[in-house]
């Protein structure tokens, strides 16, 4: 059950498409300064503030001080979870018990 809250709680975290494009920044540019992700993204600083807020607090993203600027960085092993759970909803190869068979229109 805790499990299933936590994994709730990293969808809800990426389920936002500005979410998702800073995600990609960060993994392209790692080390992205808090100005940077802002031109990226193409949003007003407090949006984009909120969506890293929002990241943060997730524990998807960290956010380190250096000097007047905030440095952000992924945390991958935030999203292991996420994927283990994704990775088990596919079947393994050659086991078709969950796909429905298709049916051809007469």
């Amino acid at each position: 059950m805790r499990d299933d809250v936590q994994l709730a709680e990293l969808s809800k975290a990426l389920a936002h498409p500005a979410r998702l494009r800073i995600l990609r920044l960060l993994l392209a540019t790692p080390g992205c300064i808090g100005g940077d992700i802002v031109d990226a993204v193409g949003l007003a600083q407090s949006t984009v503030s909120e969506h890293l807020r929002i990241l943060k607090t997730a524990g998807i993203i960290s956010g380190e001080i250096d000097g007047p600027r905030v440095c952000y960085a992924l945390n991958p092993d935030a999203l292991a979870p996420l994927a283990e759970f994704i990775a088990s909803l596919t079947p393994p190869p050659g086991d078709a018990c969950c796909v429905p068979s298709r049916k051809e229109n007469p």
